[in-house]
C-alpha cells in the first residue's frame, strides 16, 4: 500500500516538505479508517461474491437435476398412459374384430402424449400425432424394455416413451406412447423448476462447433450426473445434466440457465452499504484528526519556524519551549545547538574561504575520496576535466566517474590503483587514459596522497594535448624518414652506377640514369613542398593573393611540372579546356599546386600506359575543373577522411607511397578560394576529382 502511494504522481501525492503536521495527522486517521474499512469491505464483498457464485451454481444445478427427475416421471406417466390405452375395452374389441381403420380416432381421442401408435410386431397398425421414426422406436423398445428413450433419424429431436400389450387382441398388438424432448417440453420444465431450460440432442452436441458451453457439457458427461459453471462471456450461470437411456446410451443434455444479475443484486446492495459506512467513518476520522492536529501541531509549528530561521542563518532568535515532553526536549537541544553554531560558524567560514582560495587557484584537478574510494569532493578544474558537475560526481565510485581504460581486459581500479598504492606509501603516481569528459579519451597523470582522517586527496594533471603532440611528432618523423628513404636510395643507386660506368656506359644508359636522378629529385621536391605547405596551413601562414587567373595557363604550368612523372609511367595527358572559359579570381601558384597534386595523384593510381584527363567547364557563376584517371578509385566513400592529413590509400596505393598530404593541401587551398573539391566514380568507370571555383564573371 505504501509503495503504491509513493508511486503516485506529484500532483496527486503532496510533497512532504510542503505539507503540515496537522495535515499528516488528518491523513493518517483517514488512511487508517479507509484501509480498515476498505479491507473489510473488500474481504466481505469477495466472500459475498463467492457465496453468490456458489448459490447461483447450486440453483442451476438443482434445477437441472429436478428437470431430469421430471423427465423420469414423464417416462413413468407414458408407461401408465400406454397401459391405460391398452386396457380400454373398445380398443380390445376393435383389435379383436380386426377393425384397424377404426383405431386412429380412438388413439386421437385418448392419447395425451405427442404421438401414440398401435403396432403389430413391426407393422404400424394405427398412429396419431406427428411423423415418428417407428422402426427406431421399436429398436429402442426391444433394447430397453417397456420404457425407453431414442434418437429418431427422421426428426432430430430426442423422444421418450413406453409401450403396453393389448391384452384382448388375437395377435401381438402393442400400444406405444411417445413424448418429444422439444422446446415445448423445455418451456414446461422451465415453469416447474424456475429457470430457463433447454433440451439439447446429444447428436447436436457431438457435431456442433466448440462454444463457451462446450466445457460444461463435457464436464457433465464425464461426471455422469451434472455440472455447473459460471459462463462469464454470457453473464449467466449454467448447469448441465446428461440424460441416458436404460441401455447406457446418451440421449440428451438438460441445460438450465440463470442470469448473473438475479444472484448479484443483493450482493451489490450490501457492498454499497459497506462503502457508505466506511465513508462515514472516514468523515468522523477527519473531524478527530483536525482536533488532534490543533493540539499536537501548534508547538511543533512554532519549533519548525524557529528551525527554519536557524537554517536560513538567523541565529539571533531563541528556540521557543513548550508542547509535549519530547517536543520540549527537542526545543532545549536545539537551543544548545544554536549557541554552538554561533561559535562554530565564524571559524568554519574562515577555513572554508581559505580552502576554496587554495583549491580554486591551482591549475590541476583535485578530488578527495573516502575509504571506499567514493568521491567526497571535486574542485572546478577536475569537474571541467571530467565533464561532470560536482553534484553529479560526489557520492559515486571514482572509477565510474573517471572511467579509466582497461589494461589487458581489466580496469586499473582492480589491478593498479594509485589510491590503494598510496595507502601503504607516502604517495603513488599513475598515468591513465580516461574516457570521461569532453574530447575523451584523455591522458592524465594522477598523484595520490596517503589518507588523512578518512579522506584521500588526488591531484590530476591533464596531458592529453602533450601526448597528442608527441604522437603527431612521432608520426610525422616516421612518415618523413620512410618516404625520403625510398627516393634517396634510388638516387644513391643511380649515382653509384654513374660513377662505376661513367667512361664505359653508352650515352643512352647514362641518359636513363640522369633521368632517374631527375625523377627522384622531382619526387623529393614534391614531398618537401607538400610538407612545407602542410606546416604553413597548420600554422595559419598560408596566404592567398587574389588576381585574375586563366585556367588554361594553370593547366599548362601544371603539365610542365608533372610531365616527367607521366613520361616515367608512359601515360598520356588529354586536355579539354574551352577557349572562352571564364577567368577566376585566385592565387595562380596555389592553383597550380592544386592541379599538380591532383595530376600526381592520378598518375600514381592510374595503370601504366593509360590516359589521364584534365578538363574544365562553366556552370552558371562557377567554373568546374576535373582530373580523371582510369585507376580503381579510393576505397570507401568518406569524403572527410579522403581529404584528411596523412590519409593514405588502404592497401591500394602503389609504390612509391606519399605522406598523405596532397589531397589535404588541395582541400585547404580550395577552401581558401571559397570553392569545393569532391571525388566520384564516373559512368565510364573512371575516378574523377572535381574542383568548383567561383567565376570572376559570366562565361
Amino acid at each position: 500500500m505504501l509503495q503504491r502511494l509513493r508511486s503516485l504522481p506529484r500532483a496527486v501525492w503532496p510533497a512532504p516538505e510542503r505539507t503540515s503536521l496537522g495535515w499528516w495527522l488528518i491523513a493518517i486517521h483517514v488512511a487508517i479508517v479507509l484501509v480498515v474499512g476498505g479491507g473489510i469491505t473488500w474481504s466481505a464483498s469477495g466472500m459475498l461474491h463467492d457465496l453468490a457464485d456458489d448459490q447461483g451454481k447450486a440453483r442451476v444445478q438443482l434445477a437441472a437435476t429436478i428437470a431430469r427427475e421430471d423427465l423420469r416421471r414423464l417416462g413413468e406417466d407414458a408407461l401408465a398412459g400406454a397401459r391405460g390405452l391398452a386396457d380400454r375395452p373398445v380398443l380390445d374389441r376393435l383389435a379383436a374384430e380386426g377393425q384397424k381403420d377404426a383405431l386412429p380416432p380412438i388413439l386421437a381421442r385418448w392419447c395425451s402424449a405427442d404421438a401414440c401408435a398401435v403396432l403389430d410386431d413391426k407393422t404400424v397398425v394405427a398412429v396419431t400425432g406427428p411423423a415418428i421414426d417407428w422402426p427406431q422406436i421399436l429398436t429402442a423398445a426391444a433394447e430397453q424394455g417397456q420404457t425407453f428413450m431414442a434418437l429418431p433419424a427422421i426428426e432430430r429431436i430426442p423422444v421418450l416413451g413406453a409401450w403396453a400389450p393389448v391384452s384382448g387382441a388375437p395377435q401381438l398388438l402393442r400400444v406405444f406412447v411417445v413424448r418429444r424432448l422439444d422446446a415445448r417440453l423445455a418451456a414446461t420444465l422451465a415453469r416447474q423448476v424456475g429457470t430457463e431450460v433447454r433440451l439439447i440432442d446429444y447428436r447436436q452436441y457431438t457435431s456442433a462447433p466448440v462454444t463457451a458451453f462446450t466445457p460444461l457439457y463435457a464436464a457433465a458427461l464425464a461426471n455422469g450426473h451434472s455440472a455447473a459453471q459460471r459462463i462469464a462471456s454470457q453473464d449467466t450461470y449454467a448447469a448441465c445434466a446428461p440424460v441416458f437411456a436404460s441401455s447406457g446410451e446418451a440421449i440428451a443434455l438438460i441445460e438450465t440457465l440463470l442470469p448473473v444479475s438475479a444472484v448479484d443484486t443483493a450482493t451489490r446492495h450490501l457492498v454499497r452499504r459497506l462503502l457508505l459506512t466506511a465513508l462515514l467513518l472516514a468523515a468522523i476520522a477527519v473531524l478527530g484528526g483536525v482536533l488532534l492536529a490543533q493540539w499536537v501541531a501548534a508547538p511543533v509549528r512554532a519549533l519548525t519556524q524557529a528551525a527554519m530561521r536557524l537554517g536560513a542563518g538567523d541565529f539571533s532568535a531563541s528556540i521557543p519551549a513548550g508542547g509535549a515532553a519530547e517536543v520540549g526536549a527537542l526545543a532545549r537541544t536545539m537551543e544548545d545547538m544554536r549557541r554552538n553554531l554561533i561559535d562554530l560558524t565564524s571559524t568554519l567560514r574562515q577555513r572554508e574561504a581559505e580552502a576554496r582560495a587554495v583549491l580554486g587557484g591551482i591549475v590541476e584537478g583535485v578530488y578527495a575520496v573516502d575509504r571506499n574510494r567514493v568521491i567526497r569532493y571535486l574542485n572546478p578544474q577536475a569537474a571541467r576535466l571530467l565533464g561532470v558537475t560536482p553534484a553529479e560526481a560526489v557520492g559515486r565510485f571514482c572509477g565510474d566517474v573517471l572511467r579509466p581504460r582497461e589494461v589487458e581486459g581489466r580496469r586499473p581500479c582492480e589491478t593498479y590503483c594509485p589510491i590503494v598504492q598510496a595507502r601503504g606509501a607516502d604517495s603513488a603516481k599513475a598515468v591513465e587514459r580516461l574516457d570521461a569528459g569532453p574530447g575523451a579519451p584523455r591522458t592524465t597523470v594522477i598523484t595520490s596522497a596517503p589518507p588523512v582522517d578518512g579522506l584521500q586527496v588526488q591531484v590530476m594533471r591533464d596531458e592529453t594535448e602533450l601526448e597528442a603532440v608527441r604522437r603527431a611528432r612521432d608520426s610525422v618523423l616516421a612518415n618523413i624518414s620512410h618516404e625520403f628513404r625510398t627516393p634517396l636510395a634510388a638516387q644513391l643507386a643511380s649515382i653509384e652506377l654513374l660513377l662505376a660506368g661513367l667512361e664505359t656506359l653508352p650515352a643512352s644508359q647514362l641518359q636513363e640514369l640522369v633521368s632517374s636522378l631527375q625523377r627522384g629529385t622531382l619526387r623529393l621536391t614534391q614531398l618537401i613542398d607538400n610538407l612545407l605547405e602542410s606546416v604553413r596551413i597548420e600554422s595559419g601562414q598560408l596566404a592567398i593573393r587574389l588576381q585574375s587567373v586563366a585556367l588554361a595557363e594553370v593547366v599548362a604550368d601544371a603539365r610542365g611540372l608533372i610531365g616527367p612523372l607521366l613520361a616515367q609511367r608512359r601515360q598520356t595527358l588529354e586536355e579539354s579546356i574551352p577557349a572562352d572559359l571564364a577567368t577566376i579570381s585566385g592565387d595562380k601558384p596555389r592553383l597550380t599546386q592544386v592541379l599538380v597534386n591532383l595530376l600526381a595523384n592520378a598518375s600514381k593510381f592510374a595503370p601504366e600506359g593509360s590516359v589521364v584527363r584534365v578538363g574544365a567547364a562553366a556552370r552558371g557563376a562557377e567554373v568546374l575543373v576535373w582530373v580523371e584517371d582510369e585507376g580503381p578509385g579510393p576505397a570507401g566513400t568518406d569524403s572527410a577522411g579522403l581529404f584528411a592529413r596523412f590519409r593514405r590509400g588502404a592497401g591500394t596505393e602503389p609504390e612509391p607511397a606519399g605522406l598523405g598530404l596532397g589531397l589535404s593541401i588541395v582541400k585547404s587551398i580550395i577552401d581558401r578560394h571559397r570553392g569545393t573539391v569532391s571525388a566520384e566514380r564516373t559512368a565510364a568507370g573512371r575516378t574523377r576529382f572535381t574542383v568548383t571555383l567561383p567565376a570572376e564573371g559570366p562565361a
